[in-house]
């Protein structure tokens, strides 16, 4: 990796959200609500214009130069190990700040309005702020040690957002949920961090041993550690990015208010383990272990997660399955060495799933935060312009040509059934599912009759403007967001993957023996038919063929539009075939879906329960009780106080005790020295 041109203003990037963190955080209420709202979004757009300047300082470099550096101080300089703290923009964090800032900047600005009337006003742009600080601190960091600082602040910021309304106890529950759950994921990070550490220390000379350009010069080194190392930091990546068996905080999550849903949940931090794999890859391209182990669970997780969307009644736990079941898209597609395009459908999903939460916000703003679809409907005359753009948002997700979700989506389905055809199979169902739960979700609240009672039917009303407006912004980029990666075999030129082409260089080089050995967790020796199906084909373009891309990408459009007009079609006209359905499922079945397959209970009684009893019964009735505190503390004071007593009693301060003790001492040495003599 080059070593970069300085750029010092990088640090304003992230320096301005910290400053307005710090004025809200400080201030709060001596603020009035139009200076907090002001600092906040002004902030994070601020910072979002100088992500772009860095976008375009980066662009106007050569390819393979493509590298801004702001070095800010030495960090950690103990004996071999020498860690500095730096920023760095290549083609990788440039398209991420400019996410983390654009969509930030937006769904700020929608929170001035859905935010209006809280108590909480300046304290919640506080967070917000903080919240963007970590992030671009993850994505900006030039060492693998920074990163792990903004993942931890991340953490730190989802607790304070998702408990944010912290006096009902279920929302402060799910924010102590999603912080022990992603410490669990943070161990294993810390783990593999060390492991790699200790085997860079002293064999790079003065480098920044753990910095990613350091790294990635020098992978044979990586070698003996990558498997163990990679399982170890996928597995922090699993707490992140809610893939199995860490995902189950983040539809509990959905308990803070909806803009955090959107920021937090959908487009920025819970793609932090899919960027921190897609960072490394010159690690994860020497393990086929582990790149096989990142496809079977991303692609698991996508399935039971669209399951499960199936049957939920609550719209933003519906959209929360959803992202769970997207992640493991993004992770598929980092399992099949197709680092590229899962940073493709991180960007194109943070626009529509940020678009369809907002969207479910400014319907919970008109609803009176009733948040059940069996209560809502008809809500399409009400609420006009929410209506459209979430419907943008749903053709987005399903996979619609020409919307930008098809172009990311057919590319992970492409890249995965290159691999193997089991993994396209599942993917290609999970497709299916989402299109048929998305139009499960806007028939019920949209179509048909309101369901709500006469209170909320006579206060429904569009949002207003400043969140609506943000709204608009993203059904744009729902549509045009995925022309960047438009493919050359629909005569583009697939620009995103030339931009990102320098970041990934290694891949072809080290990871290709690598990612097609990824099929044989799931299919063996049929990997290889793969090859056999292409060698048939008439036409080819550099090893691959354009016929089957054609014929997946038209098998990728069938499914979503079939999926969709039969949603549409059960829950606007044949009720009877959705009730004759759930009936079908009834019993064990749709208890398994709708229990969300027991996988909290699971846990209470697995996990939870143990770990108290154990905590309960022996660590503190037993360790803490009898051996520290009877033992350790009050034992060694009682024993202490016993010395003391004897002692007070031998120091009585009467003449005759101390001429009696005398003479039996004298007395007891002259009998020894006698028997000694003898």
């Amino acid at each position: 990796m080059h070593e970069g041109s300085p750029a010092e203003f990088l640090r304003w990037i992230v320096l301005l959200p910290l400053i307005g963190f710090a004025i809200n955080g400080l201030l709060n209420k001596r603020l009035p609500r139009a200076v907090s709202a002001t600092v906040g979004v002004g902030s994070v757009a601020g910072a979002f214009v100088l992500s772009v300047m860095a976008f375009l300082k980066l662009r106007a470099l050569p390819a393979d130069e493509r590298v801004l550096v702001d070095h800010l101080f030495s960090w950690i300089p103990v004996g071999e190990l020498n860690i500095d703290a730096g920023l760095m923009v290549d083609p990788l964090s440039a398209c991420m700040i400019l996410l983390v800032t654009g969509v930030g900047s937006l769904i700020h600005l929608y929170s001035v309005g859905y935010m209006a009337k809280d108590e909480g006003f300046a304290r919640f742009f506080a967070y917000l702020n903080l919240f963007v600080f970590a992030m671009l601190v993850l994505v900006l960091a030039d060492s693998l040690p920074l990163l792990f600082v903004g993942w931890e602040g991340v953490g730190l910021c989802s607790y304070l957002l998702i408990g944010f309304w912290f006096q009902d106890l279920a929302n402060s529950a799910a924010g102590k949920k999603a912080f022990v759950v992603n410490r669990v994921g943070d161990f294993g990070f810390l783990l593999g961090m060390f492991f790699i550490a200790e085997k860079l220390a002293g064999q790079v000379g003065d480098g920044n041993v753990l910095g990613f350009a350091t790294m990635a010069a020098h992978p044979e080194l990586l070698a003996p550690v990558a498997t163990v190392a990679g399982l170890l930091l996928f597995l922090g990546a699993t707490g992140k990015s809610a893939q199995i068996p860490l995902y189950v905080w983040l539809p509990d999550a959905m308990a803070g208010p909806t803009p955090v849903s959107a920021l937090i949940h959908a487009a920025t931090m819970v793609t932090a383990g899919v960027y921190m794999i897609a960072r490394m890859n010159f690690l994860y391209v020497q393990t086929e272990v582990a790149m096989g182990v990142i496809a079977v669970v991303g692609l698991l997780t996508a399935l039971v997660a669209a399951t499960i969307a199936l049957v939920q009644t609550d719209i933003k736990k519906v959209l929360a399955y959803s992202t769970v079941s997207q992640l493991g898209y993004m992770m598929l597609a980092c399992g099949v060495g197709a680092f590229a395009v899962g940073i493709f459908h991180v960007l194109t999903h943070a626009f529509f799933k940020a678009l369809l939460f907002l969207g479910a916000g400014s319907v919970i703003h008109a609803m009176h935060h009733e948040q059940d679809m069996r209560s809502m409907g008809g809500l399409r005359s009400v609420m006009p312009w929410t209506f459209r753009t979430m419907f943008v948002a749903t053709l987005a997700i399903a996979g619609v040509f020409p919307f930008a979700g098809f172009f990311s989506k057919d590319e992970i389905l492409y890249k995965a059934f290159l691999e193997s055809p089991l993994l396209w199979v599942v993917g290609f169902a999970v497709a299916a599912l989402t299109a048929f739960y998305m139009a499960r979700l806007m028939v019920m609240t949209f179509f048909g009759e309101n369901r709500a009672d006469a209170n909320t039917k006579s206060h429904l009303h569009e949002s207003p403007l400043i969140m609506t407006a943000p709204l608009m912004v993203l059904a744009v980029l729902s549509v045009v967001g995925g022309w960047m990666g438009w493919p050359e075999f629909l005569g583009g030129s697939n620009w995103l993957h030339h931009w990102l082409e320098p970041v990934f260089a290694g891949v072809g080089a080290h990871g290709a023996e690598v990612v097609g050995h990824v099929a044989g967790a799931t299919q063996g020796v049929a990997t290889h038919a793969v090859d056999a199906s292409h060698a048939a084909d008439a036409l080819h373009t550099g090893g691959h063929s354009v016929v089957t891309e054609w014929v997946l990408a038209l098998a990728s459009l069938s499914v979503a539009l079939g999926s969709l007009w039969f949603g549409f079609t059960v829950y606007t006209r044949r009720q009877s075939v959705a009730t004759q359905g759930q009936a079908f499922l009834g019993g064990a079945p749709h208890r398994l879906l709708s229990g969300k397959y027991f996988v909290d209970e699971l846990y209470e009684y697995a996990i939870i329960r143990p770990i108290g009893w154990l905590s309960d019964n022996v660590l503190w009735r037993f360790v803490d009780a009898v051996i520290i505190d009877g033992l350790l503390v009050n034992g060694v004071a009682r024993f202490l106080a016993m010395i003391g007593h004897v002692v007070r009693i031998l120091q009585n301060g009467l003449v005759r005790w101390y001429a009696y003790s005398f003479a039996v001492g004298v007395f007891a040495m002259l009998i020894y020295l006698t028997r000694k003599g003898g």
